[in-house]
């Protein structure tokens, strides 16, 4: 059996575009630079547009043709391509070690809110 290639890895461009999409689901060029501005003023229509064709052609988005403006969604979904992020992560930067990564995730400066919901889930992990 072929194994399926890997999906593609989106830009830090495109995982905050992805970010402002996956709220909205479906949503044209205009809708998610609507969504946009009101983080970042700065970004134009021209630049939303062209980063959504850009990742239309990579497979990030898919691409609905039928009405004049076309409608554009994830093709993954937000905790899939989370976890094959993280996966990624893990082997490259931490050996392999889900451990290791958790304790610099733990050293780096969580709060103490984090830490209790951390140490609840762990908790109710144990029941």
């Amino acid at each position: 059996m072929a194994k399926l290639p890997a999906p593609p890895k989106p830009t830090a461009a495109e995982l905050d575009l992805l970010q402002t999409l996956w709220p909205l689901g479906a949503a044209t060029a205009k809708q998610v630079h609507q969504a946009i501005l009101k983080e970042r003023p700065d970004v134009t229509y021209a630049t939303v547009l062209r980063l959504m064709q850009i990742m239309h052609t990579k497979g990030l988005l898919i691409r609905d043709e039928s009405e004049r403006s076309h409608v554009y969604a994830p093709a993954q979904a937000q905790d899939s391509l989370q976890t094959n992020l993280l996966k990624d992560l893990i082997q490259k930067a931490f050996s392999g070690s889900a451990k290791a990564l958790v304790m610099a995730a733990l050293r780096s400066g969580i709060s103490k809110k984090e830490r209790e919901e951390i140490e609840n889930m762990l908790k109710e992990e144990d029941k």
